[in-house]
């Protein structure tokens, strides 16, 4: 079933993928960066829903590490917000 992302999602300037290897199998979280130096945690797996919120990558970073997950290498950046187009970093 797929689900909408909800509007705390919508205006994002970076999206980085993080996974527990460990799991089976393994679980990915999102961790979406805003223009505004906002930073949420979404799990797909539940519906979008934001599970964490701070307005410091480090801290952001430093919570998903505590709970081991491991970040996918590589960034999406959202090159224009007005354009779709995107790359990776």
């Amino acid at each position: 079933m797929l689900y909408p992302v909800p509007n705390q999602a919508h205006k994002w300037h970076f999206l980085e993928v993080w996974v527990d290897v460990t799991a089976s199998p393994p679980y990915i979280l999102m961790l979406l960066g805003d223009y505004s130096q906002q930073y949420v945690i979404i799990d797909p797996a539940e519906a979008y829903q934001v599970i964490w919120q701070t307005a410091s990558y480090s801290e952001a970073k430093a919570w998903l590490l505590e709970d081991e997950y491991e970040p996918l290498t590589g960034q999406l950046v959202l090159e224009n917000q007005e354009v779709s187009s995107m790359v990776v970093a």
